[in-house]
């Protein structure tokens, strides 16, 4: 059984709209992923949010994305390895400031979107998220998804000198390869508040998954992700907590 740290994406308002319940999910959270601006967000939201992740003693990771404020960063880009290295270290410093500001820090980072989903299946994209963290900090961990197979990313991050955190999903549907269902598929996201549980359960205790073609999945990760844009996964989120807590007791 593996003892996993609670994650959820943060801050990812924008002027007067708001996405997600931050304040609700914060108290029950390890690791706040801050949106940096160019998926959501905002230098007012993002400040807001890290003297939240600040109050309530919850270390803070930066969530980079696609330039994509329309399509809320869940739309790859044709952007060179160059660029993405760029992207990634000027939001990196945007949340670094505001951290600095706030008496607090950037201890990890976790892709938004399509970056995140890119980067694991593109070797060019990775080591150029990676090239972005070697420059800022190499000591901050990269949170990527955890798959049925992680040897190949694996071995990436061995070359490149980062350390890895390996995220699973409370709310999310996988195909048997251990990757999350394409959100435009139907089921792809659990709505039901007892089988979000029950999945977190199921990972919490290295127990295997049903993925969507009906296999027996396992996988093996150091974070758990709740999303604060999933009404029914901001319900779940105490008691996930609550297992959590119990299951490292029991250990």
């Amino acid at each position: 059984m593996n003892s996993l740290k609670l994650n959820a994406d943060m801050g990812e308002s924008f002027g007067p709209w708001v996405m997600g319940l931050d304040h609700e999910v914060m108290p029950y959270v390890d690791l706040a992923n801050i949106a940096c601006g160019f998926h959501a967000s905002d230098p007012d939201v993002m400040r807001r949010t890290v003297r939240m992740a600040k109050q309530h003693s919850v270390d803070i990771g930066a969530h980079p994305a696609y330039p994509d404020l329309v399509g809320f960063g869940r739309r790859s880009m044709a952007c060179s390895p160059g660029e993405i290295e760029n992207l990634v270290l000027y939001q990196l410093g945007a949340l670094a400031g505001i951290c600095r500001a706030e008496g607090t820090q950037v201890s990890y980072v976790k892709p938004h979107g399509a970056l995140y989903n890119d980067m694991v299946k593109n070797a060019d994209i990775f080591n150029a998220v990676a090239r972005a963290i070697q420059a800022f900090d190499r000591a901050l961990p990269l949170m990527t998804l955890a798959t049925r197979d992680t040897t190949s990313i694996r071995a990436l991050a061995d070359e490149q000198g980062i350390t890895l955190w390996f995220e699973a999903f409370a709310d999310r549907a996988y195909d048997n390869e251990g990757r999350l269902v394409s959100r435009a598929t139907p089921g792809a996201v659990h709505h039901d508040p007892e089988t979000i549980i029950n999945q977190a359960e199921r990972i919490a205790r290295g127990q295997p998954l049903t993925a969507n073609d009906g296999s027996d999945l396992v996988l093996s990760a150091d974070t758990l992700c709740v999303h604060g844009d999933n009404e029914e996964s901001i319900a779940a989120v105490r008691s996930i907590r609550q297992m959590l807590n119990a299951l490292q007791r029991a250990s």
